[in-house]
């Protein structure tokens, strides 16, 4: 993939002090941010584990409402001045 930036002065100087090219530093950022916004350690979940997450969900969903038939503007605005 080859993608093309105006590269800012800042970005540019900062890779200059780690003796990198820009392009090798904006990977190295890219990477990091990747890794940063994995949820986990990337395994996958076992069934226990999903369960648990689930059920954690529903932990207070006897205490939703119900919905009534037929949802209309008055019941949607009902708590609303």
């Amino acid at each position: 993939m080859e993608i093309r930036v105006n590269v800012p002065d800042k970005l540019a100087a900062q890779a200059q002090e780690r003796g990198v090219r820009v392009e090798a530093y904006v990977e190295e950022l890219l990477a990091q941010q990747v890794v940063q916004a994995a949820p986990g350690d990337g395994r996958p979940r076992t069934p226990e584990q999903v369960r648990a997450w689930l059920d954690s969900l529903a932990q207070f969903s006897d205490k939703i409402p119900p919905l009534p038939e037929i949802i209309s503007r008055e019941w949607i605005y009902q708590d609303h001045d």
